[in-house]
């Protein structure tokens, strides 16, 4: 798998994370344990900024994390951040859904239990409440609407599948 160094920066990546060999990791970039990094996603932390994925997060098919040297891109632990996601310079906190092809740039913060709604775009420094929904181009934040079930079954799944991954997945060709 395409795992890289840059300069004094190395990866650091827990024996218990799952990263797909079709995946990127460049520079100072930590992965905690029993995450999973999926095909064509790419994190890469440079120019002197750095990216944190917390315990039992994945990050999916094709999304694009990167950071700032003002703004680190950290993820919490529980987090599902779904196909095709851009994150750079923001902070997820713990227990976060990311809907697919969502958008989330610098200085952006989700808060706990929240909810990111599918090709929702979080501008510089938005702020969304633990357990709001965010929804739309730009996102409206709609208070206490998440639904911490759907949070959890994204977590069970993709910590499931990476272990199934790490144990059963071969290259035939």
């Amino acid at each position: 798998m395409p795992i890289y160094a840059l300069g004094d920066d190395t990866p650091e990546i827990h024996p218990d994370a799952f990263v797909h060999p079709d995946a990127v990791v460049i520079g100072a970039v930590r992965i905690g344990a029993e995450s999973t990094i999926w095909p064509h996603a790419v994190l890469r932390g440079d120019g002197g900024g750095r990216i944190e994925i917390g315990a039992q997060t994945s990050v999916q098919d094709g999304s694009v994390l990167h950071t700032t040297p003002e703004h680190p891109t950290v993820v919490g632990d529980g987090c599902t951040v779904g196909h095709i996601v851009h994150l750079e310079g923001c902070t997820i906190e713990n227990g976060v859904l990311i809907g697919s092809g969502s958008i989330i740039l610098h200085g952006v913060v989700v808060h706990r239990g929240a909810i990111v709604a599918a090709n929702a775009v979080l501008l510089d420094g938005t702020d969304v409440p633990a357990g709001a929904l965010a929804v739309g181009t730009p996102a409206t934040i709609k208070p206490r609407r998440a639904r911490p079930e759907e949070i959890e079954h994204g977590r069970q799944v993709y910590v499931a599948k990476g272990r199934e991954y790490r144990e059963g997945m071969r290259r035939i060709g």
